[in-house]
């Protein structure tokens, strides 16, 4: 077990890395990724909110009941800002509508796992970054295709009830899943020990659903791969500024600015490039623009933390 748990340790530092590795292998080597599509895909997604839902226990949902103003804020900003931005993006740059309909599908979803590791990083309020990614998690399913039958409708046809079938199945019962597991065994040594491991297996599943749409996509990124990431960068960068913007306004603490900017900022990509491939299997850019996400926004999170971490060494040496 051990040896597994350094793997997946060493794989929680190195995201980015990782997953940007695996995109330009699949990328280059199709073939070691076509198996992750379909079925397969929303398997894979589902083991990765399981993870999530393993970390859960009582006392998450007790802080969310103790802070429920912080949350709803959170929330609101999870909501409004993502959906609305990649609204707007589309719209000032005149995108095509598969990029368009795949950036939009990004904002509408929730808050994406990793988040919370990159708000531990960089010192921020770790526990208002869970009650955030769990909340927009639950909303998920009604709030995501409301959100997209409102703000993409006229691009494409969406099937809200089928979205919020598919929404349901990958985030919430698995999710609801690990956190009856957590509760069951969570107190025993060994389950405390598997659960080091789940964090490489979450980086992991992540960069086989990126893989797939690589190698399924990976010919149409060079038609459309600049549009795509300027779309990505803008819609991502962003959603960090207003998020903080937010915590700003709410007069939030120092560690809590920074959680609410990474969690508005960084969305679950991996749902987005899921419910691409079943819903708009007619727009592939769809699936492409959400998986560029996936990728950059583990980068760009982990290099925000670092730019955090960068003004407290700055702040610090100044007071000496």
């Amino acid at each position: 077990m051990k040896p597994l748990q350094i793997a997946s340790a060493f794989l929680a530092k190195q995201t980015p890395a990782f997953i940007t590795a695996v995109a330009v292998l699949a990328y280059f080597v199709p073939g070691a990724f076509t198996w992750v599509h379909g079925t397969t895909q929303t398997a894979v997604l589902g083991v990765i909110m399981l993870t999530m839902g393993m970390t859960l226990t009582g006392k998450d949902f007790r802080i969310l009941a103790s802070r429920p103003l912080d949350i709803a804020i959170g929330a609101a900003a999870q909501f409004l800002i993502m959906p609305l931005l990649a609204f707007s993006i589309t719209h000032v740059l005149g995108l095509p509508r598969g990029v368009a309909v795949g950036l939009i599908l990004v904002g509408c979803c929730p808050g994406g796992v990793s988040s919370n590791i990159m708000s531990f990083l960089c010192k921020g309020d770790v526990a208002f970054s869970v009650g955030m990614t769990t909340v927009s998690t639950l909303l998920a399913p009604v709030m995501t295709p409301l959100l997209m039958l409102h703000l993409a409708g006229e691009l494409v046809d969406v099937d809200a009830i089928g979205m919020f079938k598919s929404v349901l199945l990958v985030t919430i019962m698995p999710v609801a899943i690990g956190f009856l597991l957590n509760t069951a065994f969570g107190r025993r040594p060994g389950y405390g020990e598997a659960m080091k491991v789940m964090p490489g297996v979450a980086v992991i599943g992540l960069a086989c659903i990126v893989g797939g749409v690589t190698a399924a996509h990976g010919a149409k990124f060079m038609h459309s791969g600049v549009l795509i990431f300027v779309a990505v960068f803008l819609h991502n960068s962003l959603g960090y500024a207003l998020g903080y913007a937010a915590g700003l306004l709410s007069h939030f603490s120092s560690a809590k600015k920074r959680t609410i900017s990474i969690e508005v900022g960084m969305q679950n990509a991996g749902l987005a490039t899921v419910l691409a491939g079943t819903h708009f299997p007619a727009c592939p850019e769809a699936a492409m623009a959400s998986a560029v996400s996936c990728v950059w926004h583990s980068i760009s999170g982990a290099l925000l933390a670092g730019i955090f971490n960068l003004l407290d060494r700055i702040t610090s040496s100044g007071h000496e």
